[in-house]
């Protein structure tokens, strides 16, 4: 499960200001082909405006109907689609997806504690895993459906919390009382390194902020570490390669991607990186570039293993810096996913990649 939380925060934060409650939907269960899967979220205004995604357009007008009654009640409620079946009726858009959604609504407002979404907020500022559980059924008065479960404060949950957390993936969790909780993680986003702020890593840094990804750069030339360079960049960094270890926590980062078209620059961020445990680098530059590298760092170079993709990217074509952008990107998002990067047609499977770090997508 690899929808994120942080990319409903933007439009959590315009309405809390205003203390207008909202609507959070989550997929519960899903049968067949869906375009999303079990807990992606959805979060839906009153007046009808919508973050993130759980179709491709097909249930999101019928979903905000739903999230109005739900946001003037207060009570949380299951809606569910079939688009299976000869008949293909949904709604009778035809969809034709062959796929089953069930769909948790439950207010966020005030009233809530602005819960689960002020947790997650939290929970991302610190960059930290967490879990949450949501009551979706209950016989007893009190907790009532749409009820938030958060760590800490519910015993008989707190450890099969703290496993959702790690493993980051939604689970329904079993109990002696009488009650239906769904846990639902939250997803961090990747955090990405780039060494080297020059004008290629760019449209790079702009994709990865698209694709949600926190990014970081370091350079040690200053002309080129100007932040209004890279506005929506976590950070922008100055240092000399070689201090590299001493002023970034190399181990803190999914991904890292040498990129400064400087030779010596690359071999002292290749040697720092040798004893991380960042389980992707990407180095830029053409195979005999590779190979002279190989040469000079020698034992050191071999330390990364099968950690290092050189030259980077996959092989999209295309030669331009925003075709180069999309290929390293590719090939981050395939091998964090554990995945081959190859067709949907050709099933081609996952293969041997270094293991995501826990609730990390």
């Amino acid at each position: 499960m690899d929808a994120l939380i942080n990319e409903l925060m933007p439009l959590f934060e315009r309405e809390r200001a205003t203390r207008r409650p909202m609507a959070l939907a989550v997929v519960l269960q899903t049968a067949g082909s869906t375009y999303s899967k079990r807990g992606a979220p959805l979060l839906i205004t009153r007046e009808g405006d919508y973050s993130g995604l759980l179709s491709g357009g097909c249930l999101e007008g019928d979903l905000c109907t739903h999230a109005r009654e739900v946001i003037d009640s207060g009570t949380a409620r299951q809606v569910s689609y079939d688009s299976r079946g000869p008949d293909d009726l949904l709604f009778g858009l035809g969809a034709g997806c062959e796929g089953a959604m069930s769909i948790f609504l439950m207010r966020v407002g005030p009233e809530q504690g602005w819960q689960p979404l002020a947790h997650f907020q939290q929970a991302l500022a610190a960059h930290q895993t967490t879990a949450v559980g949501l009551v979706i059924e209950s016989v007893a008065a009190t907790p009532r459906p749409g009820e938030v479960l958060l760590p800490g404060t519910a015993t008989e949950f707190d450890t099969l919390l703290a496993d959702v957390a790690h493993s980051g993936q939604p689970e329904w969790l079993p109990s002696a009382s009488p009650l239906r909780v769904f846990a639902m993680p939250l997803i961090l986003p990747t955090r990405l390194l780039l060494l080297g702020a020059g004008p290629d890593a760019r449209p790079l840094a702009g994709l990865a902020t698209l694709l949600g990804w926190s990014v970081s750069l370091y350079d040690h030339r200053p002309a080129f570490t100007e932040a209004k360079s890279f506005p929506a960049a976590v950070s922008v960094m100055l240092g000399r390669p070689e201090a590299l270890p001493e002023n970034v926590d190399l181990g803190s980062y999914d991904a890292v991607v040498i990129m400064s078209h400087h030779l010596e620059s690359d071999a002292a961020y290749l040697r720092a990186l040798a004893t991380s445990n960042a389980p992707y680098v990407g180095l830029l530059g053409p195979a005999p570039r590779r190979e002279r590298l190989r040469e000079s760092l020698g034992a050191e170079f071999a330390a990364l293993g099968d950690r290092l993709r050189s030259p980077v990217g996959l092989a999209l074509g295309g030669r331009a810096s925003t075709s180069i952008a999309l290929a390293v990107a590719a090939e981050i998002h395939a091998c964090l996913h554990g995945c081959s990067g190859g067709p949907f047609g050709e099933r081609t499977g996952a293969r041997a990649a270094p293991s995501p770090r826990p609730g990390v997508a």
